[in-house]
């Protein structure tokens, strides 16, 4: 089975979003990470918020959530930070580069 690990995490702005990418990348936590900017609402302490931020979307081995998980909690800008994954399927050419890229 060819397995992928998506990550989606969200950042306060770009610089910082921009930072952690290159630092996945460095520390071989992932092969590509892809950045953009989104417009979030959603409830805090009983109030409705709406701001701008940047999502960051993460494609990576699934042996290395934990460690992307725990890299992710320390670098964040967020009390709590948004960090959902899932593993998919994907095709062999695709799974090939993603493993020689670390």
């Amino acid at each position: 089975m060819k397995e992928v690990l998506l990550l989606i995490t969200t950042e306060s702005n770009e610089k910082l979003a921009r930072n952690i990418g290159k630092l996945l990348l460095q520390k071989k936590l992932a092969a590509c990470v892809s950045i953009k900017h989104i417009y979030s609402v959603y409830k805090w302490e009983d109030d409705i918020e709406e701001t701008n931020e940047v999502e960051i979307t993460i494609k990576s081995k699934p042996e290395l959530k934990d460690d992307l998980i725990m890299f992710l909690q320390k670098m964040t800008s967020y009390d709590i930070p948004q960090i959902i994954y899932q593993k998919f399927q994907t095709e062999s050419k695709y799974h090939d580069w993603l493993n020689k890229n670390f």
